[in-house]
């Protein structure tokens, strides 16, 4: 049973993950949704929880925009990790 509230778009795009009081590191995107995404990582040490800072670029036609939002580790896996994003709501 599927439990996301938006679907997920295949994605090959650049991730810019910051963690506090770390330097950052540049990732790809495996797929994007409203509200998550999983990311190609190398063992970065995150553990599920850890709160991140995440910037990256969608394009919509001729108009690129960057995104900046704080999400949270969902889980870690060799391959990678899924990211949920935080709600925009009230900001």
């Amino acid at each position: 049973m599927e439990r996301r509230l938006h679907s997920r778009h295949n994605a090959r795009t650049t991730v810019y993950i910051q963690v506090p009081g770390r330097s950052g590191k540049v990732c790809r995107a495996r797929n994007l949704s409203a509200n998550g995404a999983f990311v190609d990582t190398e063992d970065l040490g995150l553990k599920k929880g850890t709160l991140v800072e995440v910037a990256f670029a969608v394009t919509e036609g001729r108009v690129t925009r960057i995104h900046r939002r704080t999400a949270v580790v969902a889980h870690v896996t060799q391959g990678g990790t899924g990211l949920r994003m935080e709600s925009l709501a009230g900001r």
